[in-house]
């Protein structure tokens, strides 16, 4: 988790260098050469390609591979599985369907029925010996 948010702040200091370079190349004041003025403008798009790739690279994959995997572990569910509900609730699955998953709680058995997308935690049980 602390490496996430490190990696997350340097790519916004990352950014903002970017930024701000792109920002000092785009104002010239010499309006009576060309040269400078095209040339300013490629460093421009060049500056731009990258603080997009930047931006892609350390904000928006990691976030795509996180939703990948919790999507991959909802649909791993199978009864017998112990949760943990994104409010903390933790229980026993004893049915799985297509949207919903039925688990009990605690020693009382009580059972709660929530939506796939709710459950932010799976600990796969192994088959105890009686």
């Amino acid at each position: 988790m602390k490496l996430n948010r490190l990696s997350r702040a340097v790519a916004l200091i990352l950014l903002a260098a970017l930024a701000v370079f792109t920002l000092a190349g785009c104002t010239t004041t010499d309006t009576t050469t060309t040269d400078s003025t095209s040339s300013g403008g490629a460093s421009m798009i060049i500056m731009l390609v990258v603080l997009i790739a930047v931006f892609y690279f350390f904000m928006i994959r990691p976030e795509n591979k996180k939703k990948k995997q919790a999507q991959e572990m909802r649909d791993s569910l199978s009864v017998g599985d112990e949760i943990t509900t994104i409010g903390g609730i933790v229980g026993k699955i004893v049915s799985v369907n297509d949207k919903y998953v039925v688990f009990e709680t605690g020693e009382d058995r009580v059972r709660m029925q929530v939506t796939k997308w709710a459950i932010s935690s799976n600990t796969k049980q192994t088959e105890q010996p009686q």
